[in-house]
């Protein structure tokens, strides 16, 4: 993976935060106070997020010490190995605190919460300047712990507060290889891979070591960053008791476009079942009007005659969304 240092976290360039290609930027976060005080001590890291939770309430996962730290499904697929949980923030820092020095706590995690409503407050002392794009801010913390591949959507930028954290990261080329589980029964919203990646098996996902001849491994320590482009997979693993991440998502499209995951969706409804020569004729469909298009595909029709086949604004999206609502609900 692509090393920089020296990224002053004022003035990030364009070119990182639009990279489509990961990037590990070393120190990134290293001035902030809570760096600061975790490399300090995981109690004096704890402390500081204590400062800014209040009587926060979160959303927090955990699991029997036979997990080893993998959230994942449980042995049939039934079900997952973990309990879902709402805890107070302060409950979760006092458990951490608590089992710290345990040689095999339960595991426990926090993800995904966005840190103006858990820690309010804590964005004014510990923030990155990113231009105009509108970042969601959002907290991750928990003690030695795995979450299984997955990619997002948006843009992401993980920034390491306390303990080490290791990423494994795969274009999305990779993902014939990576084994991905069901799109709509899944640990947190995201089909993962059903890859083990400390103990994998290679007899049953054999294409695995494929992936893992593309993989870019990295492990930050606090105050290190990773840029990781929208759609790349990524399996993380936090090595300590004490780990803390702040990330930033932000899409590189504008707000009327809806979600891509809606059209795969819809495609699974009405184009992947149709005999192979009717998805072969549909999959020429959708280069043309969707993967290849460009400025010069319809220039042979008028322009006021073009209608959705224009580049879309905000009233052209208002139209296809009603055109599609009104289908789909005949």
């Amino acid at each position: 993976m692509r090393e920089l240092t020296g990224v002053d976290p004022r003035a990030i360039a364009d070119d990182i935060l639009t990279s489509t290609e990961p990037l590990l930027i070393r120190g990134l976060v290293a001035d902030w106070p809570a760096v600061r005080a975790a490399r300090e001590s995981a109690q004096a890291g704890s402390a500081y997020l204590r400062s800014f939770c209040g009587d926060s309430t979160v959303g927090a996962w955990r699991g029997p010490p036979e997990i080893d730290g993998r959230f994942f499904y449980n042995h049939d697929m039934s079900g997952f190995n973990f309990q879902p949980l709402r805890m107070k923030f302060h409950a979760v820092l006092d458990e951490l605190d608590r089992q710290h020095d345990a040689a095999r706590p339960p595991a426990l995690y926090v993800g995904s919460t966005t840190v103006d409503t858990c820690l309010p407050g804590f964005r004014d002392a510990n923030d990155l300047a990113l231009g105009d794009r509108d970042a969601l801010m959002s907290l991750w913390i928990g003690n030695r712990t795995r979450i299984a591949a997955h990619h997002d959507l948006p843009d992401n930028l993980a920034c390491v507060v306390a303990g080490r954290r290791r990423f494994t990261l795969f274009p999305p080329s990779e993902l014939p290889h990576l084994y991905i589980g069901p799109l709509d029964f899944t640990p947190a919203g995201q089909a993962v891979s059903l890859v083990d990646f400390t103990r994998p098996d290679l007899e049953k996902f054999p294409k695995f070591a494929q992936a893992l001849a593309q993989a870019q491994v990295v492990e930050l320590q606090a105050g290190d960053a990773v840029f990781i482009p929208s759609m790349w997979w990524h399996h993380v693993e936090a090595l300590d008791a004490f780990n803390v991440l702040v990330n930033y998502w932000w899409r590189q499209s504008p707000a009327h476009m809806d979600s891509p995951m809606n059209a795969l969706l819809m495609a699974m409804l009405s184009v992947r079942d149709l005999p192979k020569a009717q998805r072969l004729a549909w999959q020429q469909l959708f280069e043309h009007y969707v993967f290849a298009a460009d400025e010069h595909s319809h220039e042979h029709i008028p322009k006021p005659a073009q209608g959705g086949l224009r580049p879309l604004d905000p009233d052209a999206a208002r139209v296809l969304r009603a055109r599609l609502l009104k289908s789909l609900n005949r």
